[in-house]
């Protein structure tokens, strides 16, 4: 290879790392839309006695007692809904349980704790709340999207046919073709 060969080579590959160091520096870096919500500076403790069925699911929250925290509360509340609570050998007990939340502003952590209430109750055959959530969830999609058909349908059925449009039949098609 030749000087001038070389020295064409080394300026080309210069322009390259130039051109790609101004595309890297005109790429804005990301960032973060909403900011994380702060942390709460003081001990929080919420506290909701739950009925749960014969499979351990919580059936609902008969009561609750919740922080001056909106955000804490509702993770809690949402937590507890959702909640299996069984014995160590996979059984349930139906029954009534307090389930508290505890929160420490110096760790950031939050701690559980499960205990019995009192056994029994008439809902030991009812659903789980995470169940009922997920069967609305679903019946509310199913209903969307039979309205976004028929909205769709509604607006097809104004639009004048192809054949209409072309004045001639649509084509058929083609045959498949074989590889």
């Amino acid at each position: 290879m030749t000087i001038d060969r070389m020295r064409a080579a080394v300026l080309f590959a210069l322009a390259l790392t130039l051109a790609g160091g101004a595309a890297r520096a005109a790429t804005p870096s990301p960032h973060p839309t909403i900011p994380p919500p702060p942390f709460p500076k003081v001990k929080l403790h919420a506290e909701y006695v739950v009925e749960v069925n014969s499979k351990g699911q919580v059936v609902k929250v008969k009561s609750g007692r919740g922080t001056k925290y909106a955000t804490f509360n509702a993770q809690t509340y949402g937590n507890a809904l959702q909640m299996w609570i069984r014995k160590a050998d996979g059984t349930a007990v139906v029954g009534l349980f307090r389930v508290s939340y505890d929160y420490d502003p110096n760790t950031h952590h939050v701690d559980r704790k499960i205990v019995l209430v009192s056994t029994g109750g008439n809902w030991g055959n009812q659903p789980g709340a995470a169940n009922v959530m997920i069967g609305t969830a679903q019946k509310e999609y199913a209903a969307s999207q039979a309205a976004a058909k028929k909205q769709q349908a509604a607006a097809h059925a104004k639009l004048p046919s192809l054949n209409e449009i072309t004045g001639k039949p649509t084509p058929s098609p083609s045959p498949t073709p074989h590889l």
